[in-house]
């Protein structure tokens, strides 16, 4: 079997494989780069050796069977026999659902959460956003301290496992798509910095010294995180990749990463004929990450769209903290420019940056597809002091109506797993560092974080207690009890009733109208025939939406149509959806 590895700098490579060692040499074709021959199969152990030191696991490892300090082991991708034919599911028209391996069973395996797929085949969402599966030290962790970029987290049951999972996923007619992370790696267990300069000092992120995809050397690590994004479409036959935080990496180079990234992805698309995309995690309000390459672009095919989320957030719940101080000036404004426009800071002032921010969306170019709409996330649920979700606060009704916007407003809806049904479960910040110091480090930083904001020290839960991961399992019992098991009802009704409502997964953003009345808390939109209302206040509300004949599309509360007058009476906290003739 042939080895190799990149060490630019090194005089000597040793390569250890089983029980035997023996040296590489220099790659006459490549620069830096090392290689060699030895006898393995499938899971025999190795790793290379830079001048004379450490033996340490493969940049390029597909598995770390006893953790990222351990040695990595050859995966033959070819003896999997993949069962399910599939060409992949478009992004148009689909419904998202972000997934924590570690917390969606009590397992925290990808065997267990593959016994419960067809929940999400039954609730009619299209692809599942599994968080990142990397390895990383521990065994629990949110996974955004992953080491081993290309290879899958032993404890939950290693690349075999994710086939299966993606195998059994695709039987059902659900699309996979995998979260990355390339603007940095974990504070433990990353050996890259011993073989070559895949880090700069020239520039500096919130984890450090930046990836290195600007400075020398950068050919090589660019090349290793597209080479990671590839191996992970083409050898777990996945649908598409989340790539966190773009806004991090740090690249002035005149062809940007991200646009050498979606060039290789689409290449990958057409080679093997299926439907590949990229979703990206940015704070830039910037639509160049999203528009196409042959129009100037850098080409990903969409990003999450935090504004939406932050409208809506404030709406709901009045906070106005940090970054949704903006938002909370007028919650009802924010919501209706996300609906109508994207994003609500396209060139205007934020005062949490206290600067100009963002960038207008071209309404008539750019579909709304390509933009994520969500009213719950890993982040927003699991970056709160008790990773409290809107149920541990909101009455079902309001949560009916966070349903109701984001699963007809304009955008492609994503949910968080158990939003679904409501679930009573947190969502907690929960690592599972091998190294003290760091734990501790992490600990102390959780609760002084917290204590600025006036959190006490003993209400911000311990990331390194078990009890926190185990706090933040779903309870699959909650869904056969009420309010539960109405609110996962209605969930399906509304994901139903887009799959099956064309206005409802038109693009055009310039073509909805919304009118809204923040003193009396209802707000409406029109997408074609559809007109959609909720009431966000305790009281009855009266709307007017014109006197058209209307039917009933989907209600949480009865209500009956607008009559000659037009208005709506809508009960509070409730929502409808209708189609006007």
């Amino acid at each position: 079997m042939q080895f190799e590895v990149w060490a630019p700098q090194a005089e000597r490579v040793t390569l250890r494989c089983g029980d035997a060692a023996r040296a590489l040499e220099r790659d006459p074709e490549r620069a830096g780069w090392w290689t060699g021959e030895a006898e393995a199969a499938d899971g025999t152990r190795y790793g290379f050796a830079v001048d004379d030191g450490p033996v340490r696991p493969d940049p390029r490892s597909r598995r770390q069977p006893d953790g990222p300090e351990g040695l990595s082991a050859v995966v033959d991708q070819g003896r999997y026999a993949w069962r399910a034919q599939w060409s992949g599911r478009p992004l148009p028209g689909a419904v998202l659902y972000e997934l924590h391996v570690g917390t969606y069973t009590p397992e925290g395996t990808l065997d267990a959460a593959a016994e419960r797929l067809g929940h999400l085949a039954e609730l009619g969402v299209t692809h599942v956003e599994l968080m990142p599966l990397c390895a990383f030290p521990g065994r629990h962790g949110w996974g955004y301290d992953g080491v081993s970029p290309w290879a899958v987290h032993e404890p939950y049951g290693g690349p075999e496992a994710l086939k299966r999972f993606v195998d059994r996923a695709h039987e059902l007619g659900l699309g996979v798509v995998l979260d990355v992370v390339h603007n940095h790696l974990g504070p433990s267990g990353n050996h890259l910095p011993a073989f070559g300069p895949y880090f700069t000092e020239t520039h500096h992120t919130p984890w450090g010294a930046a990836v290195n995809l600007d400075a020398p050397g950068s050919d090589e690590v660019r090349a290793y995180l597209v080479g990671s994004a590839l191996a992970w479409l083409r050898d777990y036959r996945l649908d598409g990749l989340r790539l966190d935080a773009v806004h991090a990496l740090a690249d002035t180079r005149a062809r940007h990463f991200l646009e050498e990234l979606s060039t290789a992805v689409d290449a990958l698309a057409a080679e093997t004929g299926r439907r590949l995309f990229l979703i990206a995690e940015s704070d830039l309000n910037d639509p160049r990450l999203i528009t196409p390459r042959r129009e100037g672009g850098l080409g990903l095919h969409a990003q999450w769209n935090d504004d939406f989320h932050h409208a809506l957030h404030t709406a709901l719940t009045g906070e106005s903290q940090g970054y949704y101080a903006d938002f909370a000036r007028d919650p009802f404004a924010a919501l209706a420019k996300t609906l109508t426009g994207g994003f609500f800071h396209d060139g205007t002032y934020s005062g949490f940056r206290g600067r100009r921010h963002g960038r207008p969306l071209d309404r008539a170019r750019v579909p709304a597809h390509r933009l994520l709409g969500y009213g719950q996330t890993h982040d927003q649920i699991g970056n709160r002091a008790r990773g409290d979700r809107l149920s541990a606060s909101l009455s079902p009704g309001l949560l009916a109506c966070a349903a109701a916007l984001t699963l007809t407003a304009p955008f492609t809806p994503m949910l968080f797993m158990g939003e679904e049904w409501a679930a009573g479960t947190p969502w907690q910040y929960f690592t599972d560092h091998t190294d003290p110091e760091l734990a501790e480090a992490v600990r102390r930083g959780r609760r002084a974080e917290f204590a600025a904001h006036g959190w006490a020290e003993e209400d911000v839960p311990d990331p390194q207690d078990p009890a926190t991961r185990e706090r933040s399992c779903l309870d699959w019992s909650e869904p056969r009890r009420e309010p539960h098991a109405r609110v996962l009802a209605w969930y399906r009704e509304l994901i139903a009733l887009r799959h099956t409502t064309a206005d409802l997964t038109d693009p055009d953003l310039a073509d909805i109208k919304v009118a809204h009345d923040a003193q009396a808390r209802w707000l409406a939109f029109r997408r074609g025939d559809v007109r959609v209302a909720v009431n966000l206040g305790k009281e009855p509300a009266a709307i007017p939406l014109g006197p058209r004949p209307a039917r009933v599309l989907a209600a949480w509360e009865p209500v009956t149509v607008p009559g000659p007058d037009g208005l709506l009476h809508l009960p509070g906290e409730a929502c409808v959806v209708l189609e006007q003739e």
